[in-house]
């Protein structure tokens, strides 16, 4: 169970107008995502909680007290990670300070960020995902349900896609049975990414059954989405979408806890480059910005790579049979 965040107190009200403003500039300039907005938000009033508890302010705090702060985070048990985006959050903001003139210095410029070890990514065996989209094929209260659970599953794993970018999908996409879906990531960011055979047909069948529910309902309450949902967003959650798949992973007999929309996001991305796909063509599935961070999968190349050289080296039969 999450914690639930102490109130902010009367004397952030200044800091309280800096993250607002700062906020406010990220989604009007840079259209940065909501998600990426409210972790900002979050980050941002922790450390301005323990400057107000200091008697400092973003205006006041000089690099030794930013300094201390991320110390003290290091003292909680904070992992780098979490760490390491705090100190991207407040560079972010003093960065925007300086700019707009609300301080003469940057006074986290300088501060280095805590070293993060690479981290293999958590995937599924071919094995898992087969029963999982095994799993959605069977697994709902209804046909309805089973035709979009099979679609959400079959999508997710033929695309890579984002969980965010997979649930508020448009109804407009899957219309005309399309072999490339157009698709907004991060930051705004398009990209185009093919669709496999069983994941067309599968949407297909959702969209005959999703058209038939929504053209009952009064055409003001029509759904632009291709998993529609009532709630306030218009379509499926991404908790609702969390939970499914959890469901999905206990009727495959495969552990709650090994199963996530982000491994089966890494299975699509180390599945393909065990096959043979160039990491560039990952990277651009994936919709990463940065090469760096679609590298983290060549572990697999790796592999793939030795195994390669015991299996068909001249030498590597011998090389084992020795001591």
């Amino acid at each position: 169970m999450s914690r639930a965040r102490a109130p902010d107190s009367p004397a952030q009200a200044p800091d309280l107008r800096w993250i607002a403003t700062f906020l406010d500039a990220q989604s009007a300039e840079l259209d940065a995502a909501r998600n990426t907005l409210l972790a900002y938000g979050r980050d941002l009033r922790n450390a301005s909680g323990w400057l107000a508890a200091k008697g400092l302010s973003f205006q006041t705090a000089q690099r030794s007290d930013l300094e201390a702060y991320l110390v003290s985070q290091e003292a909680e048990g904070m992992r780098p990670a979490t760490r390491a985006r705090r100190l991207s959050a407040l560079k972010q903001l003093y960065r925007f300070a300086f700019e707009e003139g609300w301080r003469a210095d940057n006074p986290v410029q300088q501060i280095q960020g805590p070293a993060k070890g690479k981290r293999l990514p958590k995937t599924l065996s071919l094995e898992d995902v087969e029963a999982l989209l095994a799993a959605a094929r069977t697994h709902g209260r209804n046909p309805a349900d089973r035709l979009r659970n099979t679609c959400l599953m079959e999508v997710l794993y033929a695309t890579g896609l984002r969980v965010t970018e997979l649930v508020s999908l448009p109804v407009s996409a899957a219309r005309g049975d399309p072999r490339l879906l157009l698709v907004r990531g991060k930051g705004g960011r398009e990209r185009v990414v093919p669709l496999s055979e069983p994941a067309r047909a599968a949407m297909q069948a959702w969209l005959h059954s999703r058209d038939t529910r929504e053209e009952a309902l009064p055409a003001a309450a029509r759904s632009p989405f291709l998993f529609p949902s009532r709630g306030k967003s218009g379509h499926m959650t991404r908790t609702r979408f969390y939970l499914l798949i959890k469901e999905l992973a206990g009727a495959a007999g495969i552990p709650a806890e090994n199963v996530s929309p982000h491994t089966l996001r890494h299975a699509f991305a180390t599945h393909l480059l065990a096959g043979g796909a160039d990491l560039r063509v990952i990277q651009t599935m994936l919709g990463h910005a940065d090469i760096a961070t679609t590298e983290i999968y060549t572990h697999v190349l790796e592999e793939r790579l030795q195994q390669l050289v015991l299996d068909h080296h001249p030498l590597a039969g011998k090389a084992q049979g020795q001591d």
